[in-house]
């Protein structure tokens, strides 16, 4: 299996800048973020100051979200409420533009939270319009858009990787499912099953122990044997770190570091 580490959930405590050389230095090669700036469209400045941290450190970015709103406050995506869909296609070409700088073929779209004076099939037709907008782009350096599905957000209609990976089928070239493991533990969601039935569309994978959402091995999820899945039925994409450090000196501590830049 191959590697990267989400910075935005295991280094909350570490000045942003400097997130992707504390990754290096844990033995990464491959790094990926929730949108990182407070706006949607940060300053020229805030975003070249990102893009050296990388460049700087000497690892990749493997993916990054979109724009998502304030994710502290719960929401969760801009993609298919209406107030925001501007705020989400002006974010389109900073995103993109960030990835073109530095290799980045990934990048997450949350999908939303439901809104009370919107019809769903209105907000469902944004969300193809804006989806097939950000595929758009993304093709343009060769990248593709995830569609994940979350827990914990009651609002949010993406719950499962059956949810997910219908979106990714219809939406065309460009958009696929991104299969958090902790989220479907979470959703009650059959793991095995749902890798085996949508395999196709999977194209990212992210982990955390459940419940808890902790590193491997600090909860009961079969991390290991949903992981030998995949590789039995080909997965060849990267596996995602996105769980909580906790107080641990070392997070990575179960992952032997030899293995951690493969």
């Amino acid at each position: 299996m191959r590697y990267t580490v989400n910075c935005s959930i295991l280094f909350p405590d570490i000045p942003l800048l400097d997130r992707a050389a504390r990754a290096a230095a844990a033995g990464f090669g491959g790094v990926e973020f929730w949108w990182p700036f407070d706006s949607a469209v940060p300053s020229d400045a805030e975003v070249d100051a990102f893009v050296a941290s990388i460049e700087n450190a000497g690892v990749r970015l493997t993916g990054l979200n979109f724009a998502g709103g304030d994710l502290a406050n719960g929401e969760r995506g801009l993609l298919s409420i209406p107030a925001r869909s501007q705020e989400f296609r002006d974010n389109i070409d900073v995103a993109i533009g960030i990835g073109e700088r530095l290799g980045t073929r990934m990048f997450n779209a949350l999908y939303g939270n439901r809104v009370d004076d919107v019809l769903p099939g209105d907000q469902d037709a944004l969300a193809s319009d804006n989806l097939d907008l950000a595929a758009q782009a993304a093709q343009k350096i060769g990248a593709t858009v995830l569609v994940e599905p979350l827990s914990g957000a009651p609002d949010y209609p993406i719950k499962t990787l059956d949810d997910a990976a219908l979106i990714a089928k219809f939406a065309g070239p460009g958009v696929a499912a991104l299969a958090d493991l902790y989220h479907l533990e979470t959703n009650g969601v059959d793991v095995p099953k749902t890798i085996k039935r949508n395999f196709r569309q999977i194209h990212h994978v992210q982990i955390a122990d459940s419940p808890g959402r902790g590193a491997p091995g600090t909860g009961n999820a079969d991390l290991n044997g949903h992981l030998a899945l995949l590789d039995e039925l080909g997965y060849t994409g990267l596996i995602s770190l996105e769980y909580v450090p906790g107080a641990a000196k070392d997070p990575f501590a179960w992952l032997p570091r030899d293995a951690r830049n493969s």
